[in-house]
Formats: structure tokens, C-alpha cells, sequence
């Protein structure tokens, strides 16, 4: 969900920067690919945000506490998201083809699971907002209902958008579905018109805009809130705190943006093994790690939900007494 489409974009990098697909591929799959150091990191990636989505799984409290339940949402797109732009990359890195249809459907769901995040954080911002500027009202505000519809708006946006895009490549787009492609499968693959692009950037731009000014606007009315409260400071202080990770994670989710403009630059002027290798460690470093770090840093600063992730990180090596009996 934007300009160059995240993890999903960076996936086929590839295949957009070099369309004789000869060297390159054979270059990645050699030297990168399939290395042990290069694949080290996709896997450590997935199993992190695969056991903080367990631990905030494996108690009551964790299910029954809407920021709790908010953050579940937001790892569990990333992670999704996370597995796809993996696997996309892999299958251009071996160069397998596949039919249209089926890379439609990959593709369709790695648009869907992008676009969840930028708004899970808009949602998580002001009920933040809310705990500290309205605190007597939070728990009539904040429920598990609540927090349940909430998040159903949340993936209705991102549908009707994935929607459209559907329809535009039913609409703009004559090769049958049924039909093996002749290039990787890419989002960039399957829409070829210009009309798309600007789609996207329009909606891109919009959403990180208006998401922006909500979290901007959420972190200075828990400023305000913080200069006339007369108690509470410790839960104010870290209320800021929270926010400002809500800024600096959109940031982190806007950098996989600069992919595109990097690979360009050093395109022409390095040797394609070269490039690639550069384009992996973009691919690692901007669009990976950011998903990664999202669940990492909420679950280590929380101290209710760290003893269980550290607890569970370590396969039950670390903090035994801390968790028994919970």
C-alpha cells in the first residue's frame, strides 16, 4: 500500500529493474537466495511475530483487553503480509511462473493485508486518546465490541480498496486469467495501466496524510491532557510514549517507499549481482525488519505481555516463575 507497495513491491524488484531475465536471477539464486545468511533472517522474522501473535493468544487477559486485541490485529496483517512478500520473492528469485489466476489471488490478498496496518494504527492511537483524555469514560468507550467493530472497519476500508482494484483489472486488463504469465508474479505484472498507478499513489498519499494527522493530533491532545493532569503522570508519560511509537512505525512502514527510488539510482551504475545483493538487503532492512520490530517492541516494553513473550521467545528457557500460575 505504497508507491512501491511495501514487502509485496520489493518482491518483484527483480524482475522490474531487469527484464532480460537471465544473470540476475541466476546471480540471486546463487549468491543470495539461498544462502544461509540470507535466509536466516526471513525465518527469524516469521518466528518472532509468530510467537508474540501466540502470546497474546494464550491468556484471558491478553484476549479480553481491546489494545490487546488491537495489537493481535496489526501483528497478525504484518505477519501475513510478512509471509507473502517472502514467498513472492522466492518464487522470482527460482523463477517460477505460475497462472494468472492464482497469482491474482496472492496478489490480491498481499494488497488487502498491506493496508491493514496504517489504519490499525490510526485505531490504536486514539484509543490511547481516549484512556487518557477521557479515563472515566474509557471503559464505556473501549470495549471488546467495540474494539471488534473497529477493527471490521478497519479490513472494510482495505477491502473496498482491494475491491477496486479488482474490478480495475477485470475492466483495464484483456489477458484471460486462465493463462500462465510470462513474467514473475508481481502486482506490476498483473496491472499494466497507468490508471493504477495513479490509483495507488492517490490512495497512498490520502491514507498516510490522514493517518498521520490523526495520530499527530492524538499526541497532542495526550500533551494537553498531560499539562493539567494532577495524577496519573506515570500512565500520561506513557501514553506519549505510545503514540510517538504509532508515528515512528507509520514512518517505518512509509520508508519501504524508498526502495524504488534507491534501486533506480544505483541502477546503470553497478553490475547486476551487485544490484541484487542490494536489493535484498533493501528488501530485508525496509520492508521486512519493520514488520518484524512492530510486535518486538510492543511485546518487550509492555510489562504485562513481556515475561510471556521472553518466556515463550526463549522456548520456556527464561522467566519459568514469572509466568507459572498465570
Amino acid at each position: 500500500m505504497s508507491m512501491c507497495f511495501l514487502s509485496f513491491r520489493c518482491s518483484c524488484e527483480m524482475s522490474n529493474l531487469t527484464q532480460p531475465k537471465d544473470n540476475i536471477t541466476i546471480g540471486f539464486t546463487q549468491s543470495v537466495l539461498f544462502g544461509p545468511v540470507s535466509v536466516a533472517p526471513l525465518l527469524i522474522f516469521l518466528y518472532i511475530n509468530g510467537v508474540v501473535l501466540f502470546t497474546l493468544r494464550s491468556k484471558p487477559v491478553f484476549r479480553e483487553t481491546p489494545r490487546y486485541v488491537l495489537l493481535y490485529n496489526l501483528i497478525f496483517s504484518d505477519t501475513f503480509q510478512l509471509a507473502l512478500g517472502q514467498l513472492l520473492y522466492i518464487l522470482a528469485a527460482t523463477r517460477v511462473y505460475m497462472i494468472r489466476y492464482l497469482c491474482f489471488l496472492i496478489v490480491i490478498v498481499a494488497m488487502l493485508t498491506t493496508e491493514i496496518s496504517p489504519y490499525n494504527l490510526t485505531v490504536m492511537s486514539l484509543e490511547r486518546y481516549v484512556a487518557v483524555c477521557f479515563p472515566l469514560r474509557h471503559s464505556a468507550f473501549v470495549t471488546v465490541n467495540n474494539t471488534g467493530v473497529s477493527i471490521a472497519v478497519v479490513w472494510a476500508i482495505s477491502g473496498i480498496s482491494t475491491i477496486i482494484r479488482i474490478f480495475m483489472l477485470i475492466l483495464l486488463e484483456s489477458m484471460p486469467l486462465d493463462q500462465y504469465m510470462l513474467d514473475f508474479c508481481s502486482k506490476e505484472a498483473l496491472y499494466k495501466h497507468k490508471v493504477f498507478y495513479d490509483y495507488d499513489k492517490a490512495f497512498t498519499g490520502v491514507t498516510f496524510v490522514f493517518v498521520g494527522i490523526v495520530i499527530l493530533c492524538s499526541y497532542f491532545g495526550v500533551m494537553i491532557a498531560a499539562r493539567s493532569a494532577s495524577s496519573g503522570k506515570a500512565s500520561t508519560t506513557k501514553a506519549k510514549k505510545t503514540v510517538v511509537l504509532h508515528m515512528i512505525q507509520l514512518l517505518l512502514i512509509l520508508s519501504s517507499t524508498l526502495v524504488s527510488p534507491i534501486l533506480t539510482a544505483f541502477y546503470g551504475k553497478v553490475d547486476r549481482v551487485t544490484l541484487v545483493r542490494i536489493s535484498y538487503a533493501l528488501f530485508l532492512c525496509l520492508v521486512n525488519l519493520p514488520r518484524c520490530l512492530s510486535g518486538l517492541i510492543y511485546g518487550l516494553r509492555d510489562q504485562t505481555i513481556r515475561p510471556f513473550l521472553l518466556y515463550n521467545l526463549s522456548f520456556g528457557l527464561s522467566h519459568p516463575v514469572m509466568v507459572s500460575g498465570k
